[in-house]
């Protein structure tokens, strides 16, 4: 019976730390990968993700089976991010400039529009429309791209979902950014033209990835307040 416990208490021995490096491991691919797509897109390579966290390829592919896992992990996380910032700017701003503006400025600061889904930036505009346009999910079933139709409100449940989980996230963020963008436009600070798309269009470019992180922090500080200018109102 004491051999027995003894046994079982080497076994957990020996197994706890293989759980607890496996944890470790999973949390070094996930911040290698923000780094990696970060900067160099979702068209990266696993062995860059895998060289960046110090571990084998197959060790990423032991957590995620394909690379569309693993982008799909990386923009569902940032996705939320948005959302959750995008929230807080609404929740407790109440001039609605300043909320635009610091969810402009959170997001960028964040660095999470360099990690934007795919999809919600692959935009195009059908022929013959016009007027101002945000993005909406596409009703073909398997569909990921996005495509711009007339701007107006458009509740969530409204919003066609195809995937699930990731159009749930994607959808909530066009909501509440949409929400953002008709208050400041409401309130005559926003450029009648501005959409949510190219709300998100300032996030994904306004962080430059620079070698150094304090250039990075100044460039993308001075680019956001020239494209801040460019998107507030005018009087004529």
């Amino acid at each position: 019976m004491t051999m027995s416990a003894a046994g079982n208490g080497r076994d957990v021995s020996r197994t706890t730390p293989l759980r607890v490096d496996a944890q470790r491991n999973l949390e070094h691919v996930l911040r290698a990968a923000r780094e990696v797509f970060g900067e160099l897109g979702y068209g990266a390579p696993m062995e860059d993700v895998a060289r960046r966290a110090r571990v084998g390829v197959g060790t990423v592919y032991r957590r995620f089976p394909s690379k569309d896992v693993l982008v799909r992990r990386i923009a569902e996380e940032e996705t939320s991010r948005l959302t959750d910032q995008a929230r807080a700017a609404l929740g407790q701003e109440d001039e609605p400039w300043s909320a635009l503006s610091r969810f402009l400025r959170t997001s960028v600061a964040s660095g999470a529009g360099r990690l934007l889904p795919p999809q919600v930036l692959r935009v195009s505009v059908e022929d013959g429309a016009s007027g101002p346009r945000v993005p909406q999910q596409r009703t073909q079933p398997g569909g990921t791209e996005l495509r711009l139709v007339p701007d107006q409100p458009v509740a969530v449940a409204a919003v066609p979902t195809v995937a699930g989980e990731d159009d749930a996230g994607t959808s909530a963020l066009l909501e509440v950014v949409g929400q953002l963008v008709d208050r400041a436009r409401a309130a005559g600070e926003l450029r009648a033209d501005v959409s949510v798309s190219d709300v998100l269009l300032v996030i994904a470019t306004a962080a430059p990835s620079l070698p150094d992180a304090a250039q990075q922090a100044a460039a993308s500080a001075r680019l956001l307040d020239i494209l801040l200018e460019g998107l507030r109102s005018r009087p004529a």
